[in-house]
């Protein structure tokens, strides 16, 4: 598997409603930190992810995380 592109190296803070997204893993997406289909032809795949409830939450931007798309402050080891 390649690399993935690094959009930032800092996570996306992003007040979002419950539902489901699409994060992106590959960092092609013009839409980040979720996906918009750039990933097509790539080894790559967007991660779903649901929310319960409506929240604040810190997206990976570095698509470096262990247990993406949340960031876990991998970032600070690029």
């Amino acid at each position: 598997m390649s690399d993935p592109e690094i959009p930032q190296k800092a996570p996306y803070i992003a007040k979002l409603d419950a539902g489901d997204y699409y994060w992106c893993s590959c960092g092609k997406s013009s839409k980040q930190p979720f996906c918009d289909g750039s990933h097509q032809g790539l080894d790559f795949s967007p991660i779903k992810f649901s929310l319960e409830k409506n929240q604040v939450v810190s997206l990976c931007g570095c698509k470096h995380a262990k247990k993406p798309p949340f960031c876990d402050g991998s970032h600070n080891q690029i």
